[in-house]
C-alpha cells in the first residue's frame, strides 16, 4: 500500500489500484498507529480512479520533524574520516560508528523539505556538495514505525569537514531534504535485501551512480527510533532517515541543474533539480 500526498487531499494505491480522498488529510492519518487499516477501509468502500499527476504531487509530510541518522553504514564513516582528516576530526566519526548510541541530528522542518519534482538546494558558501540518498521511516508520536519513503539528506560536505561542530550549517538550511514520492505502507519491517539506487545526470549524461542495500546497516531502524525517543517527544510523529552507504568520490561535487533520482524498492522513485540556494 502507498500513500500520496497531493494539493488537495490524499491518494491510496492498493494492489494496482488507486483511490482519490479530497478530504483526506494527511497530517491526521500520518499519525495513526493503525493507517493500514483505515485506508483499506476507505479504498473498499470507493471506486478507483486514475493515477494521481506527478505535478500534484507533495512531499509526504505536515508538521512532523524531520531527524536524521549519521555513521550507520561503514561507507559513510569512511567518506567521514577522508573529509576530517586535516583537521584531526576523523576519529569522532570512527568512534560513533562502533559505539552504542547512534549519531542523531535535526535535519529539517516541513518547510524546508522538497517535494517529487522539486528543487533542492546547495549552499553558496559550501564549495563540496552531495546528496544523500537514505530509508525515511515514518513514525507515530507513541515511536512507531507505520511507513516507509525516500529521503534525500543533502550534505556540504567542505564545511562538515572543516568542523564537526559546524555539522548544523552542514545540513539545516532552505531545500537541504526532500522526500517522497509516498509513503510505502507495509506491517512487517523492509527485507535487508532492500535496494537504494542514487544516479545523478548533468547536462543528459550519467555523471554518477552507486547503490547498496540495508543489509549494509550496521543498526536497525527500530533501535534509531528507539535512541531518538528517549526524553524526546514528537506529538506531530516525525520521519526520521536512517543513513547513507553511497557516496560519490571526493572528486565529485553537485552542481546547479543536476538531476538527481534515488530509487529503492518497494517504494518507487525520488527525482530533484539542483539550484543554489537562496
Amino acid at each position: 500500500m502507498k500513500l500520496y500526498r497531493k494539493r488537495t487531499g490524499c491518494a491510496v494505491e492498493i494492489d494496482g489500484r488507486c483511490y482519490h480522498f479530497q478530504d483526506l488529510d494527511f497530517s491526521a492519518i500520518s499519525t495513526r498507529a493503525d493507517i493500514g487499516t483505515v485506508l483499506s477501509a476507505r479504498a473498499g468502500r470507493a471506486e478507483p480512479g486514475d493515477w494521481p499527476n506527478p505535478s500534484e504531487l507533495l512531499a509526504p509530510i505536515a508538521s512532523q520533524e524531520v531527524w536524521a541518522a549519521g555513521v550507520t553504514y561503514f561507507r559513510s564513516r569512511t567518506a567521514r574520516m577522508e573529509e576530517s582528516q586535516s583537521t584531526e576530526g576523523g576519529n569522532f566519526y570512527d568512534r560513533v560508528y562502533n559505539a552504542e548510541r547512534p549519531e542523531l541530528f535535526f535535519k529539517a522542518a516541513a518547510h524546508r523539505v522538497a517535494g517529487p519534482g522539486q528543487a533542492v538546494a546547495i549552499r553558496a558558501d559550501s564549495t563540496w556538495n552531495v546528496p544523500e540518498p537514505e530509508l525515511a521511516l515514518l513514525i507515530t508520536p507513541a515511536g512507531k514505525i507505520t511507513g516507509y519513503t525516500i529521503g534525500n539528506d543533502m550534505s556540504s560536505r567542505s564545511i562538515e569537514g572543516e568542523n564537526p561542530l559546524y555539522l548544523p550549517q552542514a545540513k539545516v538550511y532552505d531545500a537541504c531534504c526532500a522526500l517522497g514520492p509516498c509513503v510505502y505502507i507495509t506491517r512487517g519491517p523492509l527485507p535487508a535485501t532492500t535496494r537504494i539506487e542514487l544516479s545523478i545526470a548533468r547536462g543528459g549524461k550519467v555523471a554518477f551512480t552507486g547503490d547498496t542495500t540495508l543489509a549494509g546497516m550496521k543498526r536497525t531502524p527500530e533501535a534509531l527510533v528507539s535512541y531518538l525517543f528517549r526524553h524526546n517527544s514528537f506529538p506531530q510523529g516525525c520521519i526520521l532517515l536512517t543513513g547513507t552507504g553511497i557516496v560519490p568520490p571526493d572528486s565529485f561535487t553537485l552542481e546547479p541543474g543536476d538531476e538527481i533520482r534515488i530509487t529503492i524498492d518497494g517504494i518507487g522513485t525520488l527525482t530533484n533539480t539542483v539550484q543554489t540556494a537562496n
